[in-house]
């Protein structure tokens, strides 16, 4: 392969490799703690161990590869940098976590889906299992959600966060000016441009959120990357 090519490659891969492992944590030290009954603590931890398997998945091609992922497990959520998320790793209540998990991890599952159809094939292999699971976090959130609908107390709290978190949304696309991103489609690893990415989520996800009696606010397109370039974990 390329020297560019295996550049980008193995880029994207350790990205989302660490970012599962991040997921992981994030379901465990995040909203285990603030889910409001036994079972939705027990939700985050079926959760949290579909991550680790999502990590273990990419760690194993990144492996075939020659690259170890093992000091991912030593390092503390704060420590990695790969795919810094503070925004996810700063929620505080049910409401945040059940919006990131409908509108987040559906953003996120845009990018694995690109990546299921990347040019590396070992790569876009082993995403069936990933693609799966996360289809169930993202109807998790969205039955959350939908449960918090019922009231109009419930309602405003939701439209009030939905109103502070979409940015935060939009920008897990990364920005319109990012240096990666053509090279990536060049080279057939993503199939859309952040800009493209982002307008196809918004374009899906913004109708189903009006059916709920929900709205979104205009945002500019971010400039700057307000996460690392490239896909991150659901």
């Amino acid at each position: 392969m390329p020297e560019e090519y295996q550049e980008l490659a193995i880029h994207q891969m350790m990205v989302h490799t660490e970012g599962e492992l991040s997921g992981a944590d994030d379901y465990l030290q995040v909203f285990f703690p603030i889910a409001p009954n036994a079972y939705e603590r027990k939700v985050c931890c079926e959760r949290a161990a579909e991550e680790i398997d999502h990590y273990m998945i990419g760690a194993a091609v990144l492996n075939d590869l020659g690259i170890n992922t093992d000091h991912m497990l030593d390092q503390k959520l704060l420590e990695r940098g790969l795919y810094a998320s503070p925004a996810i790793h700063n929620i505080k209540t049910w409401t945040q976590r059940a919006l990131f998990s409908y509108i987040g991890e559906n953003a996120v599952l845009d990018h694995i889906e690109e990546m299921a159809k990347s040019s590396y094939r070992p790569w876009a292999n082993s995403f069936g299992k990933v693609i799966r699971d996360e289809h169930v976090h993202v109807g998790h959130g969205r039955r959350i959600v939908r449960e918090m609908l019922r009231d109009e107390a419930g309602r405003e709290e939701v439209q009030q966060t939905l109103n502070a978190m979409w940015p935060f949304v939009l920008s897990l696309f990364g920005s319109d000016t990012s240096r990666r991103s053509p090279e990536y489609l060049r080279w057939g690893l993503r199939q859309r441009t952040n800009a493209e990415a982002r307008d196809f989520f918004v374009a899906r996800i913004v109708p189903e959120l009006n059916r709920m009696g929900l709205t979104v606010p205009d945002q500019p397109a971010p400039q700057a990357p307000a996460q690392p370039e490239g896909p991150t974990h659901a």
